[in-house]
């Protein structure tokens, strides 16, 4: 099989104004609730159509375990996961652990916890590369005895010096020539581990020549003497991802194998290989087929994992699942949804060609999921108390809030009033400014379910800053009864009764990155992790592990990323709630009146010690003038 010249780079887009409000030169608005392309759909649409494998559909997701997953991942799960179950077919869950240095078994539990999460389960399908070594070991062998691969004794550099560049071609090892006899015997002391690391490679015999650098003999076994997490130390040698990932999407009947775009030029290889042993009546046809599609390129984050490390290890970040880290134990604890990551990776759909997604877009699908089934519940984040001078001291009456405004049948519930009230700093002004219609000396203004109350005055204490404020009540203005429609005004402010009020710490969570391009970064040119194969490649090797997407040490940026981390990302306050959340469970996700979307932290939440963390504003604050 010949192979495909490479592809050259291509920057991803801008994000696309038509996301959120209309295009220029007349281009109509695109409805950013309405699901977008994916062409992968169609694809699958026609193989079944002519019956290609059957008419089935098996997708896999195959992470390394070697961290925890970000939001990128989410729209793989979702796209594998989600074409599976449209179809009537299955998506297995393989992990591709062919790396012992940096694999570990908390992080396979993390990833399937975060796969269960989102919605997915694989069923009994669950697979490791390492169920498949002594296959891929056997098949190994067998491209040794057929000429089509050979042991290479060169050092690294050496490795290096020879895989030429995208515009030169390589130049042949000089063992490229080496017997397949003795190539064999020197595999198989390479598998006795009588070679130390990086002493020999099992390379590919394909074509030095290739303008493509992946057919360049690709090494597809190194020496690592490493102890492996499941196999223990039976390895000494261990296949590298290329030949590791055809094989296993073949062993397991894959039909329609799917990553990103950065994989695109691998392609060849992955279908030299797997037809090379369907030739040899080692592999069953219909052989799997390899589709990609465009990456999450999504503002105001990084993805690269080396850069998440470093946002960990220099304490910038309280840990992997800070709830403004882009890792999904992260988007969990920050009280984001399985439901909104669905909705956003439909509304984004699935094409050939890069762009970049504003972050404003996964928002606004956390806040529409949110919106239809998030409790209403009250909370005041910036208290100051509120005396009503004409009400009894010591009595109360329950008022009553509707629990959701939009889903009548959830009912309503009852909120505790009396004499002295908690009610937002910011809803009083001594001295208002134009437009202003909440509270203000001699201003009245509705108690949300509750009264008409008018200002009277406000405590001061002696630097001048505003301890209580005074109003008078209206007894028939009460909500819900007829003497509330006899009289109109124009502000309407939430409250809380101070004796009924629970105290709870609450977290202000934004944006981690204060700029849309961290490190300002050239988003039009090249980034780092689309950098032309010669930069990002290791001796041997041509290929970037997936889901490895750390390799942007050459990527231009204009200064440091971590300069433009957000100041404000993280604010803890005490504030008061309403009663009823002192009885909520981890994970509780509820709307604050006003305010926004919050979640029982799923940590820290506890009986007697609430903790809550914002999720979401009601607007996008970040909203472009």
């Amino acid at each position: 099989m010949s192979a495909a010249p490479p592809q050259t780079p291509v920057a991803p887009k801008a994000p696309d104004p038509a996301v959120r409000t209309a295009g220029k030169e007349g281009r109509p608005p695109r409805d950013p609730a309405a699901p977008a392309s994916n062409f992968l759909r169609a694809v699958i649409a026609e193989d079944k159509r002519n019956g290609k494998y059957g008419g089935q559909v098996v997708t896999r997701f195959p992470p390394e375990p070697n961290g925890y997953l970000h939001y990128g991942h989410a729209k793989s799960i979702i796209l594998n996961f989600g074409l599976a179950a449209e179809n009537d077919g299955r998506c297995h869950l393989r992990f591709d652990d062919t790396n012992p240095i940096k694999e570990d078994v908390e992080f396979e539990d993390s990833i399937a916890d975060s796969v269960r999460w989102l919605g997915f389960d694989w069923g009994p399908h669950r697979h490791h590369a390492s169920d498949y070594y002594d296959q891929l070991y056997a098949f190994a062998e067998w491209f040794i005895e057929q000429g089509l691969a050979y042991v290479d004794s060169q050092s690294a550099d050496q490795l290096r010096a020879s895989r030429g560049t995208l515009t030169q071609p390589g130049t042949a090892s000089p063992y490229r020539a080496r017997s397949p006899e003795a190539s064999l015997a020197l595999f198989r002391r390479m598998r006795g581990g009588e070679f130390p690391d990086g002493a020999h490679i099992l390379r590919l015999k394909i074509d030095m020549a290739s303008p493509n650098v992946n057919m360049r003999d690709p090494g597809i076994y190194r020496i690592r003497h490493a102890s492996h997490h499941r196999t223990g130390d039976n390895w000494c040698i261990y296949p590298l991802y290329d030949y590791t990932h055809c094989i296993s999407d073949a062993l397991e009947r894959i039909t329609h194998s799917i990553c990103t775009l950065e994989f695109q030029d691998h392609r060849p290889l992955y279908d030299w290989v797997i037809e090379k042993l369907a030739d040899g009546g080692k592999l069953l046809r219909p052989l799997p087929q390899q589709y990609e599609f465009a990456r999450l390129n999504l503002t105001y984050v990084v993805l690269s994992k080396r850069r998440l490390i470093e946002l960990v290890a220099g304490g910038h970040v309280d840990g992997w699942d800070d709830p403004r880290m882009p890792t999904l134990v992260g988007a969990r604890r920050r009280g984001f949804t399985p439901e909104g990551f669905r909705l956003f990776a439909e509304r984004i759909g699935v094409s050939k060609a890069d762009s970049w997604i504003d972050m404003s877009v996964l928002e606004d699908c956390m806040r529409d999921d949110l919106n239809a089934r998030a409790p209403r519940r009250i909370a005041v984040l910036d208290p100051v108390k509120l005396v009503i001078d004409n009400y009894p001291e010591g009595a109360s009456k329950e008022c009553f809030a509707p629990n959701h405004p939009q889903r009548p049948e959830l009912g309503k519930r009852a909120v505790p009033f009396s004499r002295e009230l908690w009610i937002e700093r910011d809803d009083f002004q001594e001295h208002p400014q134009k437009g202003y219609f909440r509270l203000s000396p001699g201003a009245e203004v509705r108690l949300r379910y509750a009264f008409i109350v008018k200002c009277t005055g406000a405590d001061k204490d002696a630097a001048g800053n505003v301890t209580a404020i005074h109003c008078t009540y209206d007894a028939d203005t009460r909500s819900g009864t007829p003497g509330a429609d006899a009289r109109k005004v124009k502000g309407n402010i939430h409250w809380l009764s101070a004796a009924h009020a629970v105290p709870a710490e609450v977290r202000l969570y934004d944006r981690l990155f204060a700029a849309p391009f961290p490190g300002l970064r050239n988003p039009w040119g090249t980034r780092g992790d689309d950098a032309p194969v010669e930069a990002v490649v290791s001796p041997g090797h041509a290929t970037v592990v997936a889901g490895d997407d750390d390799a942007d040490p050459a990527e231009p940026v204009e200064r440091n990323y971590l300069d433009d981390l957000n100041p404000a990302s993280k604010r803890v306050i005490t504030a008061f709630v309403e009663p009823l959340l002192a009885a909520a469970a981890r994970e509780d996700r509820i709307q604050f009146e006003r305010h926004g979307y919050f979640v029982a932290d799923l940590a820290d939440h506890a009986p007697g010690k609430p903790v809550f963390n914002r999720a979401v504003t009601l607007k996008d604050s970040w909203a472009k003038p």
